[in-house]
């Protein structure tokens, strides 16, 4: 396995992200890595009401919201650890900056969540994931919660083997 002493998690703030920094706990606890919490603030496109407020204005606010969110995480984060936990926001593009994160913070793991969108949801709003693991210059682990079903169903398929 390789020596994974830099993990940085990536957190929307989403439960599939709660689940990520979890993994990203676990991992880090267990092979004594530093980890890093990090959220990316995506800019509004500029609209019609920046006449009345400035996006600006609006980006300043949900920053300083998105941060004390973050804080939050990342004392969850060090409370579980029971070791310091470094958090970063950034702003821009997500996968664009969470892999130029990774490559200047010299990380080597990259755990991030997956909201498992699939079809024309996932067509349309994409997946921030799959382009981070394309443009990461490190490992990628892409958590996604396993559903209740998927346990009923292997459940199911071992009854099967019992009767």
């Amino acid at each position: 396995m390789a020596e994974w002493k830099k993990i940085c998690c990536t957190v929307d703030f989403s439960e599939p992200s709660r689940y990520a920094l979890d993994e990203a706990i676990d991992l880090a606890r267990r092979l004594g890595a530093e980890l890093i919490v990090t959220h990316v603030q995506v800019p509004l496109a500029p609209a019609a009401t920046d006449v009345l407020v400035s996006s600006r204005e609006i980006l300043k606010a949900e920053g300083e919201e998105e941060s004390r969110e973050l804080d939050s995480w990342r004392t969850y984060a060090q409370e579980r650890m029971n070791a310091p936990v470094k958090a970063t926001v950034l702003v821009g593009d997500a996968a664009a900056a969470i892999a130029k994160l990774a490559a200047d913070e010299g990380v080597d793991l990259i755990v991030a969540g997956t909201h498992g969108r699939t079809g024309v949801r996932r067509f349309v709003l994409g997946s921030v994931a799959e382009r981070v693991v394309r443009l990461a210059p490190c490992p990628v682990l892409v958590v996604r919660r396993r559903e209740v079903r998927d346990a009923e169903i292997v459940a199911d398929e071992v009854a099967q083997y019992h009767a």
